[in-house]
């Protein structure tokens, strides 16, 4: 199988990455490396992908990465709420207007199947975040972001040619140590700050979120393309386990608890109003997929990660998309 995987040296992109180069697949990675991520990209050459350095906008980058492409994992965006919020503009052109481009180039380079990653964000503020949402429940966007990711998938699923289908993945909240680490990430980022000795700031504590480490992420993408094409085109899949819902403070509680301190100051704020549950039913019986990893353990290999140095300053504006 050839897969271009655009992000793909990114945080969930690199092991996406290296997941396909594992089961042998032929892997393009296109990538601008905007988060410094060179060595990164240096690993996955060495591990035997094809590297497009470019941005996605950018249209020779594109035919290039596209060249001999069965297959599009679609991870290239400008990622969460807060980035998007920075640069509306920004983040127009690369999520939604060079997204319609690659698919329709994809189209024509050959690529018959698409795999995009959405956010499970789209479920924004539920009325009753107690019970948890499956992929046919109302999506309430609160941020451009998940208005972004939500007239994304509209555009694929409703995809009319026959020889091009999509499959689009809903992933929970990333957390866990990766090649291209981020720290802008609420597991992470608290893990780190209480780690460092520095008072937190927590707001929307009661508020639930699903959380999935990036390396099930990864697999879950994998367990995808290695599916019978038919069972998952025109699907969306939430990618994440039911047990993994948690509120805020449920996630202070956890850290703590391992660290054994943390100054944590609850306060209030009202930009940030998403709160749901999320059912991972479906992921699990129709591909098989289980994650192996949970928070708590993400929490031990972050701070495994951080005692031993393996990021160097962890304040670097580098683990950040903000």
């Amino acid at each position: 199988m050839n897969v271009t995987v655009s992000g793909g040296a990114g945080y969930v992109g690199a092991l996406v990455s290296r997941e396909l180069l594992q089961v042998g697949a032929d892997v393009c990675v296109l990538d601008s490396l905007l988060h410094r991520q060179d060595q990164v990209a240096a690993q996955l050459e060495r591990d035997g992908a094809r590297l497009v350095r470019g941005d996605v906008r950018d249209e020779a980058a594109r035919a290039k990465a596209l060249e001999g492409a069965e297959v599009l994992v679609h991870l290239a965006a400008i990622v969460g709420d807060p980035a998007c919020a920075r640069d509306p503009e920004l983040a127009q052109a690369v999520n939604v207007e060079a997204t319609h481009t690659i698919v329709d180039e994809a189209r024509r380079a050959g690529v018959s199947r698409i795999v995009f990653a959405s956010t499970c964000s789209n479920y924004g503020r539920m009325g009753d975040p107690t019970t948890p949402i499956d992929e046919h429940g109302e999506l309430h966007p609160v941020s451009l972001y998940a208005e972004q990711k939500v007239a994304i998938e509209r555009m694929l699923l409703g995809l009319e040619q026959a020889d091009l289908t999509a499959t689009c993945m809903r992933f929970a909240t990333v957390y866990g140590a990766a090649p291209r680490m981020r720290f802008d990430l609420t597991v992470n980022e608290f893990t780190r700050d209480l780690w460092a000795g520095r008072p937190l700031d927590v707001f929307g504590e009661q508020f639930w979120r699903p959380y999935v480490h990036a390396v099930d992420a990864a697999r879950a993408v994998a367990l995808v393309l290695r599916a019978d094409p038919a069972d998952v085109a025109g699907q969306v899949f939430n990618v994440g386990h039911s047990a993994e819902n948690y509120r805020k403070l449920d996630l202070v509680r956890l850290i703590t608890d391992h660290l054994g301190r943390g100054e944590v100051r609850y306060v209030r704020r009202d930009e940030d109003p998403r709160d749901y549950k999320v059912s991972f039913e479906k992921a699990r019986s129709a591909l098989g997929f289980e994650p192996r990893m949970r928070v708590p353990d993400g929490i031990a290999e972050v701070v495994d990660s951080l005692e031993r140095d393996a990021f160097g300053d962890p304040f670097d504006k580098r683990y950040s998309n903000i």
